[in-house]
């Protein structure tokens, strides 16, 4: 019998295989391009190839593709076979260096906010040698950057490797003046986790609400729902565990580190949890996870719903990223150690990320804004829209007692006693952790909390790891020179906290009184990606993405209209839905129900005169008003969704969505939902809230 480890990994062409599969010269040549970004000579990347073609051929491979993450934020491929004509009329399987390092994919096609014309449509894919090349299916796929002609990012992974390298540029001259010298580099490491719901696909069938929105957007709450917390951390259902198991094996045949799965609060909700690995590696990984989710869903007879809200009145589905800093010698830059007020290069990194997350909220704001997403953050247990950043008593304490140069004694750690004599006695952390907070500091790293689980883990860690290059980045320029590094030292920590402490809260983030509180604060609260969305074209926001070398202004400019179209398009697609199955499903429903609770009322007078039929006409006169309103409701919706067509900027467009047609979505909503509830079950056309949530056994 097979064990993990006989198979972990075994559909990627990782360091074991090309250990086993290159010369040595080869070998350390492609490992000095992983590792220090060294020019790949062609010869070297034709022996690649070749050791890559023969290893994907015999696991079954006949295609490959360069596989790449354009800005829909899902991924993309097309696929050529390894074929090619021989003289003798047969074919042989060739794979060239050219191949694997450079793809043309049609550019033309893709959400360019701009970059492109229809007419131009060339585009360059490029390896990215840092992420292992795979197999899915019969398919070698190659993971790689994606270009225009004109050299501008069209994807996710290319501002993120940029991002990553200005961040250890600007870490590295941190690190030298600590006197760290044989320091090569600074990674980002990330361990996205992943929530998701399960449903049974006959029902998903049902919905086309679901099929075409991944939410419903009508539904009526059921006699129960998460109030008892009992399917949190519960036992997982057989179908489910099954799901699990199956996903489980799919996920580290890719070399993916899956390593924790329960059940989350809402009823079918889920979670998956990675081990960390290099960032940029992590979000390849996290969306070959989301794919790989929805596929095992289905040979289970499953659905799993990726959508940040795809059930109101429950919780939503997030990505929590959990974030850190870590050397090429495995030094973590966030580990306090066991005195972090004396461990002043730890301070200093932490000092970089508050000023990161204080100077730009927006653009983390940003960086988590789609339209699923804003029915999600400030609702059922998600965070709210305003950043702010947790870091418990301790180190709050530390940073308080610098500000006020006062010493600070510590807190010991003590035993937590738990009661019972045969239980183990361990320590107790000296801070509590906080499931409240956006940004809160876990130990060792940060856990963002606002992503929505839909969302590529891109977006977010490319503004995380730009705003923390620049706050590196100035502390870098105003230490490299002094005469008295400490005390130069102190005094910048010292300002740091002062400036930015109004980021730090360790208390209730779900509380409204934070929302109040964090408005007399001056922070920002973007409740909507409208909101936010323009304010990445800040003079500030441009400034410090463009000089870092992340983006280009004209990159930006088109992220942001990419962005708002995006959510217009998405908002667009539930409003017509909504009319669609109003007018073709729901009314007609209640109609029949309405009908056939006359024809008893009839029956009952034709039985006996004096019966009184007032439940009957109780239920009627409510109905028939409620049906009346789902028609005006409707009306007003569709009335709605035509003069979008009247705006001619994005902005006024996503301005006129988020105030006009959500309002009216809304509306429609509440009267079909109240329906629900009066109408028979054998007449409702499509599967409750209690079937979806409760129906997978």
């Amino acid at each position: 019998m097979q064990t993990v480890s006989d198979y972990f990994g075994s559909m990627v062409f990782d360091d074991r295989v090309m250990r086993a599969t290159l010369s040595a010269d080869v070998y350390r040549s492609l490992k000095k391009t992983i590792d220090r970004g060294a020019q790949l000579d062609i010869s070297v990347a034709n022996a690649v190839a070749n050791a890559m073609k023969d290893w994907a051929v015999a696991h079954g491979a006949t295609h490959y593709t360069h596989w790449f993450q354009p800005l829909t934020g899902i991924t993309a491929e097309k696929h050529d076979s390894f074929i090619t004509p021989a003289p003798n009329g047969s074919v042989i399987m060739e794979f060239s260096g050219k191949e694997l390092i450079k793809g043309e994919p049609d550019a033309s096609s893709f959400p360019s906010g701009g970059l492109r014309a229809t007419f131009e449509a060339r585009g360059y894919t490029a390896w990215d040698p840092t992420s292992y090349a795979f197999i899915k299916g019969k398919t070698l796929c190659i993971p790689t950057a994606f270009c225009s002609y004109g050299g501008e990012a069209l994807d996710k992974k290319t501002p993120l490797l940029r991002s990553m390298e200005a961040l250890n540029r600007q870490a590295m001259r941190i690190l030298k003046l600590f006197g760290n010298t044989g320091v090569k580099c600074v990674r980002t490491s990330v361990g996205p986790e992943q929530e998701y719901f399960l449903i049974d696909k006959e029902m998903y069938d049902k919905r086309k609400d679901l099929i075409y929105t991944g939410r419903t957007l009508f539904g009526a709450k059921p006699p129960k729902g998460q109030e008892l917390d009992d399917h949190y951390f519960g036992v997982i259902k057989p179908r489910v565990e099954e799901y699990m198991a199956d996903l489980n094996e799919e996920l580290w045949k890719l070399g993916v580190l899956a390593k924790t799965e329960h059940n989350e609060v809402a009823p079918a909700q889920h979670e998956l949890a990675p081990i960390y690995s290099t960032t940029n590696i992590a979000t390849d990984h996290n969306q070959l996870t989301m794919e790989i989710m929805q596929k095992v869903a289905s040979r289970h007879g499953l659905v799993c719903l990726l959508h940040e809200k795809p059930f109101a009145g429950v919780n939503g589905s997030g990505k929590h990223n959990n974030w850190s800093m870590a050397t090429d010698k495995g030094v973590n830059l966030l580990t306090p150690g066991e005195t972090p007020h004396e461990n002043a290069q730890f301070l200093l990194f932490l000092c970089a990320v508050l000023k990161a997350v204080d100077d730009y909220q927006d653009l983390l704001r940003i960086a988590v804004a789609t339209a699923g997403n804003d029915h999600r953050l400030g609702a059922n247990e998600a965070p709210p829209a305003v950043l702010s950043v947790f870091l418990g008593d301790e180190l709050t304490a530390v940073l308080e007692a610098i500000e006020n140069d006062k010493p600070y004694f510590g807190k010991k750690k003590t035993q937590l006693k738990l009661g019972v004599d045969v239980l183990p006695l361990f320590q107790k952390d000296t801070t509590d952790r906080n499931r409240t907070s956006p940004f809160a500091f876990t130990g060792n790293k940060f856990e963002f909390r606002m992503l929505g689980s839909s969302n590529s883990i891109a977006c977010a860690n490319i503004m995380l790891n730009a705003a923390v290059a620049e706050s590196l980045k100035q502390y870098a320029d105003r230490l490299e020179g002094v005469e008295d590094f400490n005390t130069a030292l102190h005094l910048m920590i010292k300002k740091t906290i002062k400036d930015h402490k109004r980021i730090i809260f360790n208390g209730n983030g779900y509380d409204e009184a934070w929302i109040k509180e964090a408005e007399r604060r001056g922070l920002s609260n973007y409740r909507t990606t409208p909101d936010c969305m323009p304010h990445l074209l800040d003079k500030k926001n441009v400034d410090m993405l463009t000089s870092q070398g992340v983006y280009s202004e004209t990159e930006l400019k088109s992220r942001c209209d990419i962005m708002l179209d995006n959510y217009c398009k998405a908002v667009l697609i539930e409003a017509e839905t909504m009319v669609d199955m109003a007018e073709k499903q729901i009314v007609s429903a209640v109609e029949k129900y309405v009908s056939k609770i006359c024809e008893t009322a009839i029956t009952k007078k034709n039985f006996a005169a004096d019966i009184s039929c007032d439940y009957e006409h109780g239920l009627v006169k409510k109905l028939s008003v409620l049906i009346d309103r789902a028609a005006s409701c409707t009306g007003d919706l569709k009335e709605a969704v035509v003069h979008v067509r009247d705006f001619c900027d994005i902005i006024s467009e996503a301005n006129y969505i988020r105030d006009e047609i959500l309002p009216k979505m809304g509306a429609l909503r509440a009267v079909v939902d109240e329906a629900e509830t009066m109408t028979a079950a054998e007449y409702w056309p499509v599967p409750t809230y209690g079937e979806l949530l409760f129906g997978v056994r």
